[in-house]
């Protein structure tokens, strides 16, 4: 499978992304390394494309709770 697949084009947005995001988000809850790929993706802040399931945003916004919560318990 092409990676450009993960990864969205320039000027890409709207009902056009969405689509490709969840065709991308399908391949990855059938992938044997979602969870791999996913821990990965959060620990090195990937900021492009679909990475173990999750949207740049959806990465976005867990590492910003993480942050808060390690800032809250410290």
């Amino acid at each position: 499978m092409d990676s450009a697949f993960f990864f969205h084009p320039d000027g890409e947005r709207g009902p056009a992304r969405a689509r490709r995001e969840a065709r991308a988000k399908a391949v990855c809850q059938a992938c044997p390394v979602l969870e791999l790929c996913r821990r990965h993706a959060l620990a090195v802040h990937e900021p492009y494309g679909i990475w173990g399931g999750l949207s740049e945003g959806e990465r976005e916004a867990i590492i910003k709770l993480e942050k808060r919560t390690l800032a809250v318990a410290n």
